[in-house]
């Protein structure tokens, strides 16, 4: 499965690690908003999640830093979606 069809899968969990001031200023619509910095003590509640989730930022390198954390932590399903934009244009098309 490409990321593009895991991107447009219903199931998948689309995570945004930028600041919330970040994703306030715009954003994947169902996306979930979980700062780089609070993704370790967030790990648990990440782990209650079925299915895919793909991470995302401003351009790929904060959602890339924070896929091989939660790879680290012995997750299988999780992708770097690179910059939101591109996750929304992909989840939209």
């Amino acid at each position: 499965m490409s990321i593009v069809e895991i991107i447009k899968n219903n199931d998948t969990t689309i995570i945004d690690v930028r600041t919330p001031e970040e994703f306030m200023g715009g954003n994947v619509v169902g996306s979930k908003n979980i700062p780089l910095n609070e993704l370790p003590a967030r790990v648990d509640e990440l782990k209650s999640i079925d299915g895919h989730i793909v991470l995302c930022c401003a351009s790929g390198g904060r959602s890339g830093m924070a896929t091989q954390m939660l790879q680290s932590n012995g997750f299988s399903n999780v992708y770097n979606g690179g910059g939101w934009t591109d996750v929304n244009f992909h989840k939209n098309s």
